[in-house]
């Protein structure tokens, strides 16, 4: 019986601690869940932007969309359509994987259509900081593609925890009665 109680004593410390659990500690996890999902986006830009690049017919809409913007080149449009498959791939897999971990109290482990779209629509700055930062380095300072694409995960990393932590996974006051 003793064990019982220290252990129910123990667990229901830790759940607290959890709970109350700094910043940093968060964003550790949250950083694990991003190793993951860095290696997902990446390898999902690489194969997409090699398809569109392959491909006549992506060729051929890029093309078509550089002449009638008139703002960009074919392989602009080819790195940005890249990113946006890559980013929602990877968005998904993050909104997964950081409900049952990262946030897992404040989720309660389980998934839920709007906290999805929450997710994604906050993961919208992350997506354009990755994009914006992408596109400078690759072609406004003509650093390696794949350079460029590495320092646009680390800059929507701190986008993304940002808006993960203090709007979509925010803790919500707890009312006296579950105290």
């Amino acid at each position: 019986m003793t064990r019982v109680l220290r252990y129910g004593h123990a667990r229901a410390r830790l759940l607290v601690a959890w709970r109350n659990r700094a910043v940093s500690l968060k964003a550790i996890a949250f950083g694990l869940v991003g190793v993951v999902n860095t290696v997902v986006d990446y390898c999902t830009f690489l194969i997409a932007r090699a398809v569109f690049d392959s491909s006549a017919a992506a060729l051929a809409a890029f093309a078509s969309l550089s002449l009638l913007c008139k703002c960009a080149g074919s392989a602009t449009f080819s790195l940005i359509a890249a990113n946006t498959i890559a980013w929602l791939v990877a968005v998904t897999g993050s909104y997964v994987m950081n409900s049952f971990s990262t946030f897992a109290v404040e989720t309660g482990r389980k998934l839920r259509w709007r906290a999805y779209f929450a997710f994604v629509a906050s993961g919208v700055a992350g997506w354009i900081a990755n994009t914006t930062t992408v596109l400078v380095l690759a072609e406004v300072l003509l650093l390696p593609v794949f350079l460029a694409k590495a320092a646009a995960i680390l800059v929507s990393f701190l986008v993304n925890f940002s808006f993960s932590h203090f709007v979509v996974f925010r803790a919500r006051p707890r009312s006296i009665d579950k105290l």
